[in-house]
């Protein structure tokens, strides 16, 4: 708490600037320094707490990713390599019945790995280590990366991707790898919820100091109860969860990381109309703009 008998609006806000709490100008009355004075302590105590809150939550994460990954994983992938062993030594003598039993545990046993990989993905996202790889990065390339890894899904599907990406358009500051799965997430989604023959679209453009991304579907689109909720971790839509499985992590991770990268993403969509993804992501202000 900063006391002076010089008090100005400048002088003020400098202090609040360095870190101060509040400004008490003289002269000034002995409840009134009591007053200030517990609020001060008041803050001191809710700023603690919130640091112990963090590192509590951070020990929490690290050992419910040590449970998951040596209590859960370890086993299931045991049982999955003896399925597999079982099946090859088995394949002479076993009917169809008992081949399409294997089958049935491999495809589950297959899922909960899937689910737990999902899960140590959900909680092993570090930001701060994220952000130290931070450079110059095309959007138009890490989009043409996902346009790749999810095109094999699109054409199970029948589903066209048209894309229209402004050119030359300006680099972002972010981790090329970290976008590139944002995208892929987001565009696994499109075609996962989409009807088959359908479209997706991709359009991609400078905005003044940002660039706009948008992913849209012609799929079973969200409610409008639960489009608040879409980006958050575990959580699924209702219309989606009568199309398709999932986990509902996919989502919050691109969150995430968008959010990283100082941006923004927020989703538009009606019920049996499709479903708009909307990325913002500020331009780099510092370099020519590229051409790739």
């Amino acid at each position: 708490v900063v006391i002076t008998g010089f008090a100005t609006i400048s002088s003020a806000i400098d202090a609040m600037k360095k870190g101060a709490y509040d400004f008490l100008p003289k002269p000034f009355t002995p409840e009134e320094f009591r007053l200030i004075t517990r609020r001060s302590l008041e803050k001191r105590r809710l700023t603690l707490e919130t640091i112990a809150l963090r590192r509590e939550k951070e020990m929490l994460r690290e050992h419910f990713a040590h449970i998951v990954s040596h209590e859960l994983k370890a086993p299931l992938t045991a049982v999955q390599q003896n399925l597999f062993a079982l099946e090859f030594e088995l394949s002479k003598i076993i009917n169809e019945e008992q081949k399409e039993k294997l089958n049935r545990a491999k495809t589950r046993i297959d899922e909960l790995i899937k689910l737990i990989n999902s899960w140590l993905r959900a909680i092993s996202v570090d930001i701060n280590q994220l952000k130290e790889n931070f450079k110059e990065v095309s959007i138009k390339t890490e989009m043409e990366k996902a346009l790749e890894n999810v095109e094999p899904y699109a054409a199970r599907k029948d589903i066209e991707i048209a894309t229209s990406i402004n050119e030359p358009m300006q680099p972002v500051i972010g981790d090329g790898l970290g976008l590139s799965e944002a995208f892929v997430n987001l565009l696994g989604n499109a075609i996962k919820y989409s009807r088959d023959g359908s479209k997706v679209h991709v359009k991609a453009e400078e905005n003044g100091n940002d660039i706009l991304i948008s992913i849209r579907d012609e799929g079973v689109g969200i409610s409008q109860e639960d489009l608040p909720h879409i980006l958050e971790g575990f959580f699924r839509a209702e219309s989606g969860r009568a199309v398709a499985s999932g986990h509902g992590i996919g989502l919050a991770i691109s969150r995430q990381i968008v959010e990283a990268h100082n941006g923004s993403i927020r989703a538009e969509s009606e019920l049996g109309k499709g479903t708009t993804f909307l990325i913002r992501l500020p331009k780099c202000k510092t370099t020519e703009v590229v051409t790739t």
